[in-house]
């Protein structure tokens, strides 16, 4: 590992994109501690502290820029919603669905939009946190100096901004940096929290030594936990597929053989922050309309047996979602048949896409409820305990990280082997 990196950091054009890439990401974490001009940061953080659980777990998305309520409070959530929507769109609205194959032409223009309508959920969410915080249940009051419509203008504005600002951080760092930006950025706003949850964890008992001795206990089934998950992260189903021998011209073609691979959790990470998204958002709306009614339905989302169960539910449902929008066995089966290829012991055509499915069914449910056991356990744990470094290393989080972890050494990885160097995975 450290030999792998020393090798990247010989490489002048991965230097500079692994250099681009953490600058990107310190400036993002400078952003989270700037506070919107006009508000009064003491006394709101004093009224944070006794918020709900629903917005403790939309601060931890945030990176704790929530809590401080800093230019970017509204975090990387309205462009994951967002994402979502053009995803679900895609297969509703034939045109859009139509512009996704057009190829790098169409993703330009479905990227143009997912951008536009980014902007337009920040706005709402900026209005919603604005008119939440200035209630009775936060009592933010600004400065009579400067008439208060001004400076609610802004605030909404600074949100919206920064927003917009963090969303081209991201789409910076996929271009021209390491990794995927937003995925980046999650992964830098959880682990933003863990050394104060480390602290937290310590002094959660008045006997510090039994502190630090649960402290050590919960790190310790971490690095247990985290191999078994890189396993079954990289772990695949493999389909044989032979290709018959052809002439052509004079030359003999095919007859090799290969195989298909389908990993057990193809998604990755991805359904858990969709879930997440979706659970989350109950909480977006009780920001937005402060009604007594949906605050109390978005913190039984937020925490409690009603939280377990939609997280197990969601998370497999997106994992045959998302798997569904990047694998087509129709496709596959027509390419395979195009090039002579057949899966030993399946007929060509409509059996193979048949076969094809059915794999697919068999290995992203235990792939799906792998990862909703591992996102919902810890939060179980904490439910009963209160120890904030089961939260921030809780299987949401600590699957985010990994997934998004072990994305990046993959792409570093990749370039790595572009100038003859071992790369991450022997």
């Amino acid at each position: 590992m450290l030999r792998s990196l020393i090798d990247a950091f010989k490489v002048p054009e991965l230097r500079k994109k692994i250099l681009f890439t953490l600058a990107i990401l310190a400036l993002y974490r400078l952003g989270a501690y700037i506070p919107v001009p006009g508000i009064p940061f003491n006394e709101f953080a004093t009224s944070f502290a006794n918020s709900g659980a629903s917005m403790a777990m939309l601060d931890l998305f945030t990176g704790g820029a929530l809590s401080n309520f800093s230019v970017f409070s509204l975090g990387i959530m309205p462009y994951i919603t967002a994402s979502i929507i053009m995803q679900l769109m895609q297969g509703v609205i034939p045109s859009l669905g139509n512009m996704a194959r057009e190829g790098e032409a169409g993703r330009r223009k479905i990227t143009q939009i997912t951008r536009y309508l980014t902007l337009a959920l920040g706005l709402i969410n900026a209005i919603g946190y604005l008119l939440l915080f200035k209630s009775s249940a936060y009592g933010v009051v600004f400065s009579s100096e400067v008439p208060e419509i001004l400076t609610d203008f802004l605030v909404v504005f600074t949100l919206v901004a920064g927003t917009g600002f963090i969303m081209w951080m991201g789409e910076l760092i996929t271009q021209r940096g390491v990794g995927n930006g937003m995925s980046l950025i999650i992964f830098v706003s959880i682990v933003s929290r863990v050394p104060s949850a480390i602290f937290s964890s310590i002094n959660t008992t008045s006997d510090s030594g039994m502190g630090i001795a649960l402290t050590i206990l919960i790190l310790a089934v971490v690095l247990v936990c985290i191999p078994a998950i890189i396993y079954v992260e990289r772990a695949q189903r493999r389909i044989p597929v032979n290709y018959a021998k052809r002439v052509q011209g004079r030359k003999m073609m095919g007859g090799q053989s290969t195989y298909i691979p389908f990993k057990v959790n193809s998604a990755g990470v991805i359904p858990i922050i969709f879930a997440s998204c979706i659970i989350y958002f109950p909480a977006q709306l009780a920001a937005i309309f402060n009604v007594g009614w949906l605050t109390a339905a978005a913190d039984a989302a937020s925490a409690g047996w009603v939280n377990w169960i939609l997280t197990v539910l969601l998370i497999v449902f997106f994992a045959y979602f998302y798997t569904s929008m990047v694998f087509n066995p129709s496709e596959t089966s027509d390419n395979l048949r195009k090039q002579g290829g057949f899966i030993p012991g399946v007929r060509p055509g409509t059996n193979t896409e048949q076969y094809i499915k059915n794999v697919l069914k068999r290995v992203t449910l235990p792939g799906g409820i792998f990862i909703a056991v591992i996102a919902v356990l810890p939060t179980i744990i904490f439910y009963f305990t209160g120890n904030e470094l089961v939260q921030a290393f809780g299987g949401t989080s600590i699957l985010i990280m990994i997934g998004v972890a072990l994305d990046t050494m993959n792409k570093v990885e990749s370039q790595l082997k572009m100038y003859n160097y071992e790369g991450f995975f022997k």
